[in-house]
């Protein structure tokens, strides 16, 4: 009913824009999210799961089991997904590589108490990148959600050696490979 009030004074032309736009919320523009005390705010638990390559797989977190290799951090939720790097780094330093990547995901039960993953963003050592800022807010972190965290070592410079061997040019232009006989 006060939708249908604010309609017709609107059109009647006998209304107060100030209060009007109080009302108004902008589809286009996302809600800033106000910042946390870290002096006076308790920060929360967050349990990070770290593998090497890949994320789990989300049957690793069924039926109350949890991957082995897990991190505790106590952090708030405007700490962001460099901070967390950062403190991964701190207790895995193989990962301290220039270039390593690391790949965020939530995990989060259902009303059933299946998991499910969630991508949340990607941060790399020594570069900067958009999800670098990207706080435990804005990925809608809830508490007793999980954080699996994919570590992928920096690509080699090296040349692979499970390559075929490269084409081999004769004198008229066409490509030939050897006979395996």
């Amino acid at each position: 009913k006060q939708w249908y009030q604010r309609r017709v004074a609107i059109t009647a032309g006998t209304f107060n824009k100030s209060k009007f736009e109080a009302h108004m919320t902008s589809v286009a523009t996302t809600p800033t999210l106000a910042p946390v005390d870290r002096e006076k705010t308790c920060p929360l638990l967050l349990r990070v799961f770290v593998n090497e390559r890949q994320h789990h797989l989300p049957d690793a977190y069924q039926r109350g089991r949890v991957p082995t290799n897990e991190l505790q951090i106590y952090t708030w939720k405007d700490a962001s997904l460099k901070e967390l790097t950062n403190l991964i780094k701190d207790v895995h330093p193989q990962a301290s590589d220039k270039g390593t990547m690391f790949n965020f995901a939530l995990a989060f039960p259902d009303r059933k108490g299946l998991f499910h993953f969630k991508e949340v963003g990607t941060t790399s050592v020594g570069h900067s990148g958009p999800d670098d800022k990207l706080t435990m807010q804005a990925v809608r972190l809830e508490i007793g959600d999980f954080m699996d965290v994919a570590i992928r070592p920096p690509p080699e410079d090296r040349p692979r050696t499970d390559r075929r061997p490269p084409i081999r040019r004769s004198g008229d232009g066409r490509g030939f490979r050897p006979r395996p006989y």
